[in-house]
């Protein structure tokens, strides 16, 4: 979420405390992405004890822009068991942005925000604040 700043009580990001989210079954699925070659760390050594468990599924997958051709995406993705068809929906919307160009909007942001299990307060207030602003 962004613009932290000021945010009305109970409403947070998950940053940095999805595997926490994840573990008390707060949060269904959890979602890194960077550009290639990677310009940070993705959080995989803390998830994979979880990942061999069972406890969490793991996909990764790599979006190309094919439009613009000028970058690839990776996607790591983090599931409960039993939640993969977060990660397939996931998925589909991150490929029609970068695959088809397709336009962000309210609605689109409001989906991915229940798929990643934040409360529809949470999403009202991220849309708000990141989203609205720029359909303007």
């Amino acid at each position: 979420m962004r613009n932290k700043d000021n945010l009305p009580p109970g409403i947070g990001p998950h940053e940095g405390r999805e595997l926490e989210l994840m573990l008390a079954g707060g949060k269904p699925v959890a979602m890194f992405s960077d550009v290639i070659p990677p310009s940070f760390e993705l959080p995989e050594e803390d998830f994979a004890p979880h990942v061999e468990s069972g406890r969490l599924v793991k996909f990764d997958v790599v979006i190309t822009a094919s439009k613009s051709g000028m970058y690839d995406m990776r996607y790591l993705f983090y599931a409960l068991p039993g939640e993969e068809w977060r990660i397939d929906r996931l998925i589909e919307i991150h490929r029609d942005f970068h695959q088809h160009d397709k336009p962000t909007s309210c609605e689109l942001e409001k989906e991915i925000g229940q798929l990643l299990g934040y409360q529809d307060r949470e999403i009202q207030v991220y849309v708000d604040r990141s989203v609205a602003p720029l359909n303007k």
